[in-house]
């Protein structure tokens, strides 16, 4: 039988184990948490993903914003986006 080296971290779980510092959990309970997971998870993904929208601007602030964006060289999309996340994030305040 050939013996399988284990890192620093996969023995200190080996030796927890061996120590009994671990105990199984019942399969309700079991099931429950990986439930809990599987949601945060797919909640992670959902929120990581862009979304298409449509959106309605005056003519005039559209041709501003693609002309300037012209100047520095990057699609007027991405600068919306930018302000859109500025926003959200908190970098950006609006003087209402």
């Amino acid at each position: 039988m050939q013996k399988i080296i284990l890192d620093k971290y996969e023995q200190e779980i080996e030796d927890a184990i061996a120590n009994g510092e671990y105990s199984s959990v019942p399969k309700t309970e079991f099931k429950k948490t990986k439930k809990i997971f599987e949601e945060a998870a797919k909640n992670y993904f959902e929120i990581k993903k862009s979304k298409s929208i449509t959106l309605r601007v005056k003519n005039e602030d559209l041709i501003t914003v693609k002309s300037k964006a012209r100047g520095v060289g990057i699609p007027y999309q991405r600068i919306i986006n930018m302000l859109i996340n500025g926003y959200a994030n908190d970098r950006i305040k609006l003087a209402i």
